[in-house]
C-alpha cells in the first residue's frame, strides 16, 4: 500500500495531490437522496435559477468534504491508517457545481505518539480543496491515527 506511516511524516509538509476528480450533477443528486437530503440547493435545477442567487444547483458540501478527504487518502493513508479520530474547522468558502473538478493539497499540522498504543501516532492534516479556477473550496483538519512503520516488540519476562 501507498500510504506513509507515522514516522514517515513531517510537520509542515506539503503533499500536492495528483488526482483530481470533475463532480457531475449525477454524483450530487446520488448523494444528496442517498443521505435524505432534499435541500432544493442542491436537487432542483428551477428553484435554484429563479430563487438562489447561484442560477444553479450547489454540490452538497458533504460530499465536497468526502471527496476532498477522498482524494488525499492515495497519497497519505491509504493501507496504514487505523482510523480517523475527528474532523474540525471545516468550511466551505466558494460553492462547487455541477462540471468543476477539484483538486487538492494536504498539509501536515502536527503529529505526535499514542499515549495508549506504541506502535501508533496521531497526525492532524490540513486538506484543502479548490476548483479548476483555483478557488478555495473546501477546508478542514483531521486527525488520524496511524500506524508505524516498525512495529514496537514486548519485552519478554
Amino acid at each position: 500500500m501507498p500510504g506513509l506511516h507515522f514516522e514517515e511524516f513531517k510537520i509542515g509538509q506539503i503533499i500536492d495531490h495528483t488526482l483530481r476528480r470533475t463532480v457531475t450533477e449525477a454524483d450530487n443528486m446520488l448523494f444528496s437522496n442517498i443521505t435524505l437530503n432534499l435541500q432544493p440547493l442542491h436537487i432542483d435545477r428551477h428553484f435554484c435559477e429563479t430563487q438562489t442567487e447561484w442560477g444553479q444547483p450547489l454540490v452538497n458540501s458533504l460530499f465536497t468534504l468526502g471527496l476532498m478527504i477522498g482524494i488525499s487518502v492515495n497519497d497519505t493513508t491509504i493501507g496504514t491508517t487505523i482510523a480517523n479520530l475527528g474532523m474540525s474547522d471545516v468550511k466551505f468558502p466558494h460553492p462547487v457545481f455541477h462540471g468543476d473538478t477539484v483538486s487538492v493539497t494536504t498539509q501536515v499540522i502536527t503529529k505526535r505518539e499514542s499515549r495508549s498504543r506504541p506502535d501508533a501516532g496521531i497526525v492532524e492534516f490540513e486538506h484543502k480543496a479548490f476548483n479548476q479556477k483555483g478557488d478555495l473550496v473546501a477546508v478542514c483538519r483531521r486527525q488520524a491515527f496511524m500506524r508505524k512503520k516498525t512495529p514496537v516488540r514486548k519485552m519478554e519476562a
